[in-house]
C-alpha cells in the first residue's frame, strides 16, 4: 500500500509539473507558471499527507461488551449477599432472600436489617465508617448469630455479606460451660479434702471415729477426682480419634461376658442382678476394644445405679434385619422424664445433681458413650418411663465379611 501511495505522489509532481510548463508557453508568463507549479505542489502534498494520517491512525477498536449481570454472580455464593445502592438493596442473591425475605430488593437497608449498627455503618457515606465486622442476633431465626462485613464499592455502592456464625459460637459457649463445669466438680472434692485436712490438722484427729470418718470423706472425695480426671482424659482421647474409624474385628458378646466378669470381680452386691440375652450368631463388628468395653461399663454402671435395688439390669445383644448389630442396657428404675432425654448425652448434664454426685456420678458416662459411638458410626437411642425404667440401645454396623454371605439372626427386642 506504500508503493502504491508513493507511485501516485510522483505521478502527482508530475502532472504539476507539466501543468506549470503548459502555463508558461501558452501565456509566456513565468510568474503564472510559478503560481501554478506552487499550488499543484501544494495541492498534492496536501492530498497525500491525509492519506498518510489515514494509514497510520490505528483502527477503530471494537465496542467494549457490556459487564455481565450482577445476579448471576451473587447467585453463585452460597452466604447471603446484598448490594446497597443509596441506601436502598439494589441485589440480593438466593441465601440472602432466604434470611431477609423475598421482599428485601428495592427496599430501605434499614428495614431489610434492622440493627442499629447495622443500618449506621450501610448509610454511611462512602469511605467512611469503621471496617470492623458486626455481630447480628435475630436475623433468620431467634437463635441464629451473624457476622455482618460491609465493602464500599468505587461507584459508590456497597456489598453486604453476611457470614453464619451460629455454629461457632455454639461451640465456644460449649467450651465455655465445659470450662466452668470442669472447674466446679474439680473443685467441689478439692474443697472437701483442704476442709478435713485443715480439720484434722486443728486437732479433731485426737478422736480415732472422727479420723476414721474424716479419712473416709477424704478419700471418697479423692476418688472422685480421680474419676472425674480419668473420664475427661478418656473424653479427650475419643474426641482427637473420632476421625479415625476403627477397624479391629470385636465379638461383643465376649465382651458381654467379660464386663460382666470384671464387675462380679469387683464385688459389686448389683453385679449378681445382671442378667445377658445374647442372640446366636451375631456377627463381630468393626471397632475399639478398650473403647467399646468402656462405653459397656458405663451404661451398665449407669443401669447398677439408677435400678432399683434387686431388679435386673438386663443386656441384651442380637442382629436385626438391617444388618445392624443392637445392645441394649435395661434397668427398672424411676425412668427419665421426657423432657431431659434430650440433653442426658451433653457434658454434665444431670436429671438430678445430688443423687448423681451421692452415687458417685460425674456427668460425662453418657458423653462418653454417645463419642464412642459415633467413632464407631453408630447411633445411640435412649427410651425410658417414668417409673418403669431406662433402656439405653447402641446400634453399630455389622463387620462386613468377605464372603458377604452372613444371615441374618432375629434376636431378642428390648424391653
Amino acid at each position: 500500500m506504500i508503493q502504491r501511495f508513493g507511485s501516485r505522489f510522483l505521478l502527482g509532481m508530475l502532472a504539476t509539473l507539466v501543468a506549470a510548463a503548459a502555463v508558461l508557453i501558452v501565456s509566456g508568463s513565468l510568474a503564472g507558471a510559478l503560481v501554478a507549479l506552487v499550488g499543484g505542489i501544494v495541492v498534492v502534498l496536501l492530498a497525500f499527507g491525509a492519506a498518510d494520517t489515514n494509514l497510520a491512525a490505528p483502527p477503530a477498536a471494537d465496542p467494549v461488551p457490556p459487564s455481565a449481570p450482577l445476579a448471576p454472580v451473587l447467585e453463585a455464593i452460597v452466604e447471603p449477599v446484598l448490594v446497597i445502592a443509596n441506601g436502598r438493596v439494589e441485589e440480593a442473591n438466593g441465601p440472602a432472600r432466604e434470611v431477609l425475605g423475598n421482599h428485601i430488593t428495592g427496599q430501605d437497608v434499614r428495614l431489610a436489617i434492622r440493627h442499629p449498627a447495622a443500618a449506621e455503618r450501610l448509610t454511611a457515606a462512602p469511605g467512611t465508617g469503621s471496617s470492623e465486622p458486626i455481630n447480628l442476633v435475630g436475623l433468620g431465626t431467634l437463635d441464629q448469630r451473624w457476622e455482618l462485613r460491609v465493602t464500599d464499592l468505587p461507584d459508590g455502592r456497597r456489598v453486604a455479606h453476611l457470614i453464619d456464625q451460629t455454629r461457632s459460637y455454639a461451640a465456644e459457649r460449649m467450651r465455655v460451660d465445659f470450662v466452668a463445669n470442669a472447674s466446679h466438680e474439680l473443685r467441689t472434692p478439692l474443697a472437701s479434702i483442704l476442709g478435713f485436712a485443715e480439720t484434722q490438722a486443728d486437732g479433731a484427729g485426737d478422736d480415732p471415729a472422727m479420723r476414721d470418718r474424716f479419712l473416709k470423706v477424704m478419700a471418697d472425695e479423692a476418688r472422685r477426682m480421680q474419676r472425674l480426671v480419668e473420664d475427661l482424659i478418656s473424653l479427650s482421647r475419643i474426641e482427637a480419634e473420632k476421625y479415625r474409624l476403627p477397624d479391629a474385628s470385636v465379638d461383643l458378646g465376649d465382651l458381654v461376658s467379660e464386663v460382666h466378669s470384671e464387675l462380679m470381680d469387683a464385688a459389686d452386691e448389683r453385679a449378681s442382678d445382671i442378667v445377658a440375652d445374647i442372640a446366636a450368631n451375631v456377627p463381630p463388628v468393626g471397632g475399639d476394644r478398650i473403647q467399646l468395653s468402656q462405653a459397656l461399663h458405663n451404661l451398665i454402671g449407669n443401669a447398677m445405679k439408677y435400678g432399683r435395688a434387686g431388679t435386673p439390669v438386663t443386656v441384651k445383644l442380637w442382629r436385626d434385619a438391617t444388618n445392624m448389630v443392637r445392645l441394649s442396657v435395661g434397668d427398672e428404675g424411676d425412668g427419665i422424664p421426657p423432657e431431659h432425654i434430650p440433653r442426658l448425652t451433653e457434658r454434665f448434664y444431670r436429671v438430678d445433681s445430688g443423687r448423681s454426685r451421692a452415687l458417685g456420678g460425674t456427668g460425662l458416662g453418657l458423653a462418653i458413650v454417645k463419642h464412642i459411638v459415633e467413632r464407631h458410626r453408630g447411633r445411640l437411642d435412649i427410651a425410658s418411663q417414668v417409673g418403669r425404667g431406662t433402656v439405653v440401645t447402641i446400634l453399630l454396623p455389622a463387620a462386613v465379611s468377605s464372603k458377604g454371605n452372613a444371615t441374618v439372626t432375629e434376636g431378642p427386642k428390648p424391653a
